[in-house]
């Protein structure tokens, strides 16, 4: 449905980088900045893809390219079988009308109401009054809105404004929905009842959505796969689950990391030496999935490889229909036992990454 190839984006500056939309560290002498970097994307229709990233590392640049409102400077842009680079200016009009796009900030007019607001594009495109309100009355319907059909948006919840924003966005029956930072300024409780909708959407219509989002909690919630975007570039595609569970970057992890909140004791990490010692063992973070989770690994480790687990912090997060186990423990024993035991557990499938070693007590 979607399909970004070498895409890129370069700005040219003409005065103050504040004026730029966003931050960036690949500023060049030549006074030119390369939000994206030869980006290669595909979410295929019907699907939710989140795209992940920290601040300026080029998320809205390539949301606004899918739908032209920022032209790339090379590469190619398909959405629903056509080349939107290749389209004139009457074209690519027509083709936004299948592109949906919400934003963080609602953009609501003021001096409309719900039901007006909603109803906007709908005029744009010339419909008459009764078709616009056989259209409009089934979105409000969806979204919630029925009862709030002639309130203006300063009468509104946040929540409830970005509801009208989406009804606003389905209106002209788009292929695709483009979320830019769509749940940012709400609340967790308010973000998960729009997730939820966003999800019955995408369930109910078949609508394609790309999301960019700055909040693994909404990755977690309701993508089929994530990317990563650091710098300008994917430097990292997975289905979710997987992601979770096995990240392949050292930013994934750290990302990953930061939302689990699973780091060991700030008084051993400033006891972590990098590389191993005679008298030192290794502290390690696990990350179980599937049957793994349920099997006695570590009682069995113990045995088989003669070393003892010290658990330092654990949890269980449900990702999806996944099951995921953490931990960070130290190993203790002699060293040829304790590289026994973290072949032992990568050889059952497990994520093994050894935070760094500490010295022994005996």
């Amino acid at each position: 449905m979607i399909t970004l190839r070498n895409v890129s984006k370069t700005y040219h500056l003409r005065g103050s980088r504040s004026r730029l939309p966003f931050a960036s560290r690949r500023e060049t002498p030549s006074r030119t900045i390369e939000a994206l970097s030869n980006v290669d994307l595909h979410v295929p229709q019907g699907s939710i893809h989140g795209v992940i990233g920290l601040s300026g590392a080029g998320k809205s640049t390539l949301i606004r390219c899918v739908n032209l409102l920022e032209r790339p400077s090379r590469g190619s842009v398909m959405v629903d079988g056509q080349e939107m680079t290749d389209l004139s200016a009457t074209q690519l009009n027509q083709a936004r009308h299948r592109i949906g796009m919400i934003f963080q900030h609602f953009n609501l007019l003021t001096t409309r109401n719900v039901f007006d607001n909603v109803a906007l594009p709908l005029e744009l495109m010339g419909l008459k009054r009764s078709a616009i309100r056989e259209r409009v009355m089934p979105l409000l319907e969806l979204t919630g809105l029925s009862d709030k059909t002639r309130q203006f948006p300063a009468q509104l919840s946040g929540g409830q404004k970005q509801r009208v924003a989406i009804a606003r966005a389905l209106a002209s029956e788009p292929r695709v929905l483009l979320c830019d930072e769509a749940t940012s300024a709400l609340d967790p409780q308010t973000t998960g009842s729009i997730l939820t909708l966003l999800r019955d959407i995408n369930q109910k219509l078949g609508l394609t959505i790309l999301l960019i989002t700055h909040e693994m909690e909404v990755v977690k919630s309701i993508c089929h796969r994530v990317s990563l975007i650091s710098d300008g570039e994917l430097v990292e595609e997975a289905d979710v689950g997987d992601f979770f569970t096995a990240p392949r970057t050292r930013l994934g992890r750290e990302f990953l990391n930061d939302f689990l909140q699973l780091e060991p004791p700030k008084a051993l990490v400033e006891r972590l030496e990098e590389e191993p010692g005679e008298h030192t063992h290794p502290v390690v973070r696990l990350a179980f999935s599937g049957d793994a989770v349920s099997t006695p690994l570590i009682s069995r480790l113990a045995r088989e490889c003669g070393v003892d687990v010290s658990i330092l912090q654990a949890k269980v997060e449900s990702i999806q229909e996944r099951t995921l186990g953490l931990m960070i423990a130290e190993l203790l024993g002699p060293p040829e036992q304790t590289r026994r035991a973290i072949d032992y557990l990568e050889s059952h499938d497990l994520n093994v990454e050894v935070l760094g070693h500490v010295q022994r007590d005996d």
